[in-house]
């Protein structure tokens, strides 16, 4: 029972930080290894958990579908796509013990791009611009990087898009979402294919980021932007700094 209450309470919050500004991963994947779900195994269960949300999330989008830049979106999404397959791959392939090192610096690396990913993008824009193809290689690249773990992967996207589409994010919302959710797909077979979901905790967490995401899409209507970021952000380092401790702590309390 303490088990279904954490990783639904996590998914509810989860669902609602994705609802307003992103990064549920960041409260999902703790609890889901709070709950005795090893490393890999937690990842590859909050991505299946949180994937409902963000395929919904693409479909209501799904109006504003068009290519980013001149780069048609069917490109982008084999791209992203063939990326997340090989992430999720490569995850497969990785120990517990091995991503247990490896978890805090990616959740570092979404950390920093949920707080800087817009002033990354301006500053990108102002000072270079690159072809179609080395879009669609660094596309791929996120794709890996988002059947792997994919914290913030979305908001890396639109810096990287920044360089060939001048629109704001808000007007890239929905090539975002469906790539990001094209990601996942491939990622979320795979997973299940391999049978490292665990799905008692997954299911809770699941439903919660149902719940969440419903409540969190009201709050957002109301909520100061300035005040939902704030929070995020903390969020997100505060669990970024308590999984360098864990798992960097005892080596550095030997030396």
């Amino acid at each position: 029972m303490d088990t279904i209450i954490l990783t639904f309470s996590a998914g509810t919050v989860a669902g609602a930080m994705n609802a307003l500004a992103g990064g549920g991963s960041f409260v999902s994947l703790p609890a889901l290894i709070a709950a005795g779900v090893p490393s890999v195994q937690a990842n590859a269960s909050s991505t299946v958990a949180l994937f409902p949300g963000g395929l919904a999330s693409a479909w209501a989008y799904r109006d504003g579908l068009g290519p980013v830049g001149a780069v048609s979106l069917r490109p982008l999404a084999a791209a992203t796509l063939f990326g997340g397959l090989l992430g999720a791959l490569l995850l497969m392939r990785t120990s517990s013990a091995v991503f247990g090192y490896l978890l805090p610096w990616l959740l570092l690396i979404a950390s920093l791009a949920l707080a800087f990913g817009k002033r990354l993008r301006e500053a990108l824009r102002a000072r270079c611009h690159i072809h179609a193809n080395a879009v669609l290689a660094v596309q791929f690249a996120l794709g890996v990087y988002g059947g792997y773990f994919g914290g913030a992967v979305g908001i890396m996207m639109i810096a990287i898009w920044g360089l060939i589409d001048s629109r704001d994010l808000k007007a890239l919302n929905a090539q975002r979402t469906l790539l990001v959710s094209a990601a996942n797909t491939v990622a979320v077979l795979v997973f299940i294919a391999a049978g490292a979901v665990h799905w008692p905790e997954t299911l809770g967490t699941l439903a919660g980021a149902i719940a969440g995401g419903y409540f969190g899409a009201h709050i957002g209507r109301r909520a100061s932007a300035a005040a939902v970021r704030r929070i995020t952000l903390c969020a997100t380092f505060g669990i970024t700094l308590a999984f360098f401790v864990k798992s960097y702590g005892r080596i550095l309390s030997g030396w």
